[in-house]
């Protein structure tokens, strides 16, 4: 397995995997399978332009396991952690670890402070991978927009050491 970045040439690997996170696990996202099946090549290299923060995947050999962003909002340039899945087959082998890893080098190696993200109630799995990498819980609560019936929590990682790292996780069920 290897985590690799994606620029905008890459938007078909990018289309592939964000589809499946979609419709693997719609109650964790925001957005719908529905609405991003309708994007079209320009939409996909948009999403993957630089100037709007990173995106990587997980490859076993060429087939997309695992994904996860930093998007930058506009109006502040804050780095908010986003499309976080690794697919059901993959779950359990610290896949998640070496993607939270990954976004976190990439928001340090651009001077961020902190990355701060949202998790859906439910999506246990998700928590304890935040959790245990750090995330530390906020206390704000923002409703989910594919589903404002379901909540999201917010929480935040600090940066404030270069030399604190996230490795892989050793034992990803903790």
């Amino acid at each position: 397995m290897i985590v690799q970045r994606l620029g905008p040439d890459d938007w078909r690997t990018w289309r592939e995997v964000r589809l499946a996170a979609l419709a693997d696990a719609p109650y964790a996202y925001g957005s719908t399978y529905a609405r991003e099946a309708r994007f079209d090549e320009s939409e996909w290299r948009a999403r993957l332009a630089p100037d709007n923060g990173m995106t990587a995947v997980a490859l076993d050999a060429t087939v997309g396991i695992g994904a996860i962003g930093i998007y930058l909002l506009p109006e502040t340039g804050a780095a908010l952690l986003i499309a976080a899945w690794v697919a059901p087959a993959a779950r359990g082998r610290g896949i998640g670890d070496a993607l939270v890893a990954e976004a976190l080098r990439w928001a340090r190696e651009h001077g961020h402070q902190q990355v701060s993200l949202r998790v859906a109630d439910g999506n246990q799995p998700a928590r304890r991978l935040f959790l245990r990498t750090g995330f530390v819980p906020t206390g704000q609560r923002i409703p989910l927009e594919s589903d404002p019936a379901v909540g999201t929590e917010v929480l935040v990682r600090k940066l404030s050491d270069p030399a604190d790292t996230v490795e892989p996780c050793q034992n990803p069920s903790v």
